[in-house]
């Protein structure tokens, strides 16, 4: 089992970066497919990006591909976004989650464990 605490959200303006971290706890943190899913005011939980237990693969919705990057410290047992470019769109509750039994994760399905979210505002 993996306990994750996110860190870093906050107020930006648009154009500006923000860097959110996820703190996980156990021993096995290698084996736990990691990936940021977002949830803005009166919509569902939506996938960001993932990033396989080695870190070799990374996955991005298209929304923000080119602009987000993934990823992972299996020493201190960390992953995280580095969000680029931001834009009000942006703006939502940021999870980060883990699951152990698939390589990547894409839906909130795939995910077992979750984190209690940051928030991300983005002003325009």
């Amino acid at each position: 089992q993996v306990q994750l605490v996110e860190s870093g959200g906050g107020l930006v303006q648009a154009g500006g970066s923000l860097r959110l971290s996820c703190a996980a706890s156990g021993r096995t943190f290698g084996d736990y497919a990691m990936g940021w899913f977002r949830q803005a005011p009166g919509k569902e939980r939506e996938f960001v990006a993932s990033i396989s237990g080695t870190g070799d693969n990374t996955y991005y919705a298209d929304s923000v591909k080119g602009r987000f990057t993934i990823s992972r410290d299996n020493v201190k047992n960390m992953v995280y976004l580095q969000m680029n470019s931001l834009k009000p769109e942006d703006t939502a509750v940021y999870y980060c989650a883990a699951d152990d039994s698939l390589v990547v994760v894409t839906t909130t399905q795939d995910c077992d464990y979750w984190g209690q979210g940051t928030q991300v505002t983005v002003s325009s």
